[in-house]
């Protein structure tokens, strides 16, 4: 194949998922400790994106270019019918809190709120043809997770439109040799944005000879990311695999950006976070020679401390004008008194590529375990691309005043399990979600508008 030799500079944009009007904590996620944690608790819908809204403000604020992608439409009708539940919508949603309450929980979920899940990106430097590609995760290792694939397709392309600049391929098969959880397991590194870079995807279910997980589940395959890799038309000699260690995943670190993050030239991680991180640092050293490492000790901060804070959940971002990176925590750090500890010592270290930190509140989804690197999917753009992009999509002071008011005005203010089944907070969700396409010019990307 020929790839391409150099691209034009580009930069990194965050598109955050929009937390969703069904936000509840229904503890579905297995292995995730703080979803388990916080289960059937009352939920607030409207913090929790309003929370996630101001995170968006700041960093675009902050002068990163800055996106947005919309929630799901939940509770999700059409999957309960599928389901057996028939009748007007009211009966149908009767019957699943009657008869199956596990299931109205799983269809009602607001997870896609998390996009880091929502797809793998390779930027047009990496691929053979030059474009940027998306691949929508498979999400096949739990059932409220399997039911996004279809809507973040459509959410993606009306996003970036399939065309000149980017590729949409579908969602590998959902079966359990090819589950796949999206860019959470997946890192780039490179000298410039805009440079052909380094492709590592991290998974936790390997070969049979592979050591694995007894605890939790491994949701991420290698199978499905060499799947990837193909589709991308990645160059084999820029993608590493390498396995997540086991006994984390048992300790609740259900995918590697629980465990670790990676900007640029950087990749921040726990030393226990791969099977074998030498080989990770030998490989990228040797086809980028500027790579720098940052590994925080067990001694420092457990996986346990990891784990609750979300330190490595983080975000990286360089931003505009300032040298080295700038670290995007969740407040739960500040409140960890090792975690903040270690992030001081890297401030003061003037080795250390990372020189600043910002703290956010995202209690809410916190509490349901995703944290602020949980809530974006990253996407390199050139300039052509950027502009190529839904203009609606990006995060303006003025999308930012309109979004916070359509927040303020369908979302409620406290939710429990309950309330999944009122025909009330199904009519808000999709008189909210119309709205809100309309508002995004994303077109008619729900079921209930098709």
């Amino acid at each position: 194949m020929n790839f391409p030799a150099t691209t034009p500079t580009a930069i990194e944009a965050n598109f955050d998922g929009l937390v969703g009007p069904s936000h509840n904590y229904a503890g579905l996620a297995h292995g995730n400790v703080a979803s388990a944690k916080n289960a059937e608790k009352p939920s607030n819908p409207r913090e929790a994106a309003l929370q996630g809204l101001a995170k968006m403000r700041a960093l675009a604020a902050l002068g990163l270019p800055q996106g947005v992608l919309p929630p799901q439409e939940r509770p999700h009708i059409p999957t309960l019918k599928a389901l057996g539940f028939s009748g007007k919508d009211g009966e149908v949603l009767a019957k699943a809190a009657r008869e199956a309450p596990g299931l109205l929980a799983a269809t009602s979920s607001a997870s896609s709120m998390w996009t880091a899940n929502a797809a793998t990106v390779s930027p047009s430097a990496d691929t053979a043809d030059g474009k940027v590609h998306f691949t929508p995760a498979n999400l096949a290792s739990h059932l409220h997770r399997s039911l996004e694939p279809a809507t973040t397709a459509r959410a993606l392309a009306a996003s970036f439109p399939p065309g000149t600049h980017f590729a949409h391929h579908a969602p590998l098969p959902a079966t359990p040799a090819m589950g796949d959880e999206g860019a959470a397991n997946h890192t780039r590194l490179c000298a410039d944005y805009g440079a052909p870079g380094m492709e590592l995807f991290v998974y936790g279910q390997g070969s049979e000879t592979e050591p694995k997980p007894q605890k939790y589940p491994a949701r991420q395959t290698r199978a499905a990311c060499e799947a990837i890799a193909r589709l991308h038309g990645l160059d084999p000699a820029r993608v590493h695999h390498q396995q997540q260690r086991p006994e984390v995943i048992d300790q609740g670190v259900f995918h590697n950006d629980v465990i670790a993050v990676g900007n640029r030239e950087l990749l921040f991680f726990h030393e226990e976070a791969f099977v074998d991180s030498r080989a990770l640092r030998d490989w990228t050293r040797s086809r980028l020679p500027q790579a720098a490492f940052v590994e925080v000790a067990s001694q420092d901060v457990s996986v346990a401390d990891a784990v609750s804070s979300y330190l490595f959940n983080s975000q990286l971002v360089c931003l505009p004008g300032t040298a080295g990176h700038t670290l995007i925590v969740a407040q739960e750090c500040q409140e960890n008194a090792k975690v903040w500890a270690c992030i001081q010592r890297l401030l003061a270290d003037e080795s250390c590529p990372i020189n600043a930190v910002k703290v956010f509140d995202l209690r809410q989804s916190m509490h349901n375990g995703g944290g602020p690197a949980c809530l974006r999917l990253r996407v390199v753009l050139t300039e052509a691309e950027r502009a190529a992009v839904n203009s609606g999509s990006w995060i303006t002071p003025e999308r930012a005043d309109a979004l916070e008011a359509w927040v303020r005005q369908h979302y409620r203010d406290r939710l429990v399990l309950a309330d999944l089944a009122d025909p009330a907070l199904l009519d808000e969700c999709r008189t909210a979600l119309d709205r809100l396409t309309q508002l995004l010019g994303l077109g008619s990307i729900y079921d209930f508008q098709r």
